[in-house]
């Protein structure tokens, strides 16, 4: 929402006839960005995972990079920054991802097991490769050309996962833990597809 009112009132900041519509939504993601950083921003400098009510979940959960990685974030620079130390530091792994901190409640790493089993651990701890675009461009909005070559070194661990399984292509996800093996469907186009525009995304800074 916030992203969606700062990007049409960039669309038309030149447009004369739109003025009071762009002040009027600007106004409104000012109040937006308040309201979410006090809702979302805990203590410890990351996003809970949800509010209802007086409830909030504190799960690390990667949820949080859609907030990061937006042209537009309700969140100045050192609050992302900070937010994706904890990102970087509790859920990155050579092969994606985690969908849960290890450091968080009812953390289950392995996709394996009985249907229940997997449905089951399938939100709770394997990583997914999709979510390195986010990352990636949370990653580099804060730190620029300078953070290429740590995402360059990041996505070495894909080469090994293309020449095994589904030759060419990547996992639909992978074990939270060391060795992070591969498991469900053996190619997933979601992953196939933000891994090539992430190289694309860094081949543009590297030109």
């Amino acid at each position: 929402w916030y992203n969606g009112l700062r990007f049409v009132a960039a669309l038309f900041a030149e447009d004369k006839e739109m003025a009071s519509k762009v002040e009027q939504w600007n106004a409104i993601a000012d109040k937006t960005a308040e309201s979410f950083v006090h809702t979302f921003l805990n203590d410890y400098g990351y996003l809970v995972d949800y509010v209802d009510g007086a409830m909030s979940d504190w799960s690390v959960r990667p949820n949080m990079l859609i907030a990061l990685s937006l042209d537009y974030s309700p969140l100045d620079k050192r609050q992302r920054k900070r937010a994706l130390e904890v990102v970087t530091r509790e859920l990155l792994t050579p092969k994606g991802i985690r969908t849960l901190s290890p450091k968080s409640y009812g953390y289950n790493p392995t996709y394996v097991g009985s249907q229940t089993e997997r449905e089951y651990a399938y939100h709770q701890g394997p990583a997914r490769p999709w979510l390195m675009g986010a990352y990636a461009d949370a990653y580099l909005k804060i730190f620029g050309i300078s953070g290429v070559s740590f995402l360059e070194r990041m996505l070495i661990g894909f080469e090994d996962e293309m020449s095994q399984t589904c030759i060419g292509s990547i996992s639909e996800l992978f074990d939270g833990n060391p060795p992070f093996a591969g498991r469900g469907a053996i190619s997933y186009a979601a992953n196939v597809g933000e891994i090539l525009r992430v190289l694309n995304l860094l081949k543009k800074y590297n030109m």
